[in-house]
């Protein structure tokens, strides 16, 4: 299984900002597509977007576009996501999968297992 450190998260205001990290662990993430996932307290794992291999390839989902960007540094193994303009209902424990491609990361909330992931909580 491929496995992540995901940190960076915390109590921030509404309206502030985040970046959240993912290092690989055990693996090298330039053959990989990157999906972020969240799940908020009581609710089922939502997927936040994937960023491809392809260079400039990237999904974001509707609640977020515009808002969260996705980036990776590989020469450092890792995967950030830097979340803008945060509200309540981004609260949740977010946490950072690998796979070929995003079609696979789309479906990975069916099948995949978890990390311990990182709590981002907005709020006032």
């Amino acid at each position: 299984q491929l496995q992540f450190v995901e940190s960076g998260g915390g109590l921030v205001q509404p309206g502030g900002s985040l970046r959240l990290s993912c290092a690989a662990s055990g693996f090298t993430l330039d053959y990989y597509a990157i999906g972020w996932f969240r799940q908020a307290p009581g609710k089922e794992h939502e997927g936040v977007g994937c960023m491809s291999t392809s260079p400039g390839l990237t999904f974001y989902a509707d609640s977020v576009k515009g808002r969260f960007t996705f980036s990776r540094d590989n020469a450092k193994n890792t995967v950030y996501l830097q979340m803008n303009s945060l509200n309540p209902e981004d609260t949740a424990v977010y946490y950072c999968v690998a796979e070929s491609d995003c079609g696979k990361v789309a479906a990975y909330a069916d099948f995949g297992s978890w990390g311990q992931g990182t709590q981002v909580t907005v709020s006032s």
